[in-house]
């Protein structure tokens, strides 16, 4: 019978790509599944510390093995921007095409377009914390490309590819980024517990 093991999210895109990379061996439950529904806010400044937000209420308020993430994108030429505001970018939360629109706006005539997707997951196993952290270097294209993914997928071409992250295949996507990086990492430890 397969651990089980509470996701703090109801991404339907996160569960998928995480979902793949377990391959069965824990049911991954979801934060409707247990009967969750509250708003958990992002305050903190850095990818850790939110993945940590998320991990902690979960625990903190049901008592199961859980974890939260968090993920982004760094753009060198933008000083580390979006960043932990990915997701929020435009003022929005959620809004992916508006969040692409601002940032092609600030590359406009930048010649520098190298960005890197980080995920970082807070694990909470058995009262304990672990951090696992993945990512994935790559540039942003100056236009939309695909139409597979979320988020910023349609604009990161990752570094040894000529197609962006939304012209790849779920599969494809999840042999490289940076959730399955991290993911892959978390497995690892899960597995060997």
């Amino acid at each position: 019978m397969p651990v089980k093991l509470v996701f703090a999210t109801n991404n339907k895109h996160k569960l998928e790509e995480v979902a793949d990379k377990l391959n069965g061996r824990i049911e991954l439950l979801t934060l409707n599944d247990i009967g969750c529904h509250d708003d958990i806010e992002e305050t903190g400044t850095s990818f850790l510390a939110n993945a940590s937000i998320k991990s902690h209420y979960i625990f903190d308020k049901f008592k199961l093995n859980c974890f939260g993430d968090d993920s982004g994108l760094e753009v060198v030429a933008l000083g580390g921007e979006p960043g932990v505001y990915s997701a929020r970018y435009d003022g929005e939360h959620g809004n992916h095409s508006a969040n692409i629109d601002k940032l092609l706006k600030n590359l406009q005539g930048i010649g520098n377009r190298r960005a890197r997707f980080v995920t970082v997951i807070s694990l909470i196993w058995d009262g304990e914390e672990y951090f696992f952290e993945g990512t994935v270097d790559g540039t942003i294209r100056h236009e939309r490309a695909g139409t597979s993914g979320f988020g910023y997928d349609p604009v990161f071409q990752p570094n040894g590819f000529d197609i962006t992250f939304a012209e790849m295949t779920l599969e494809e996507k999840n042999k490289l980024s940076h959730r399955a990086r991290a993911v892959e990492k978390l497995a690892e430890f899960l597995y060997s517990t």
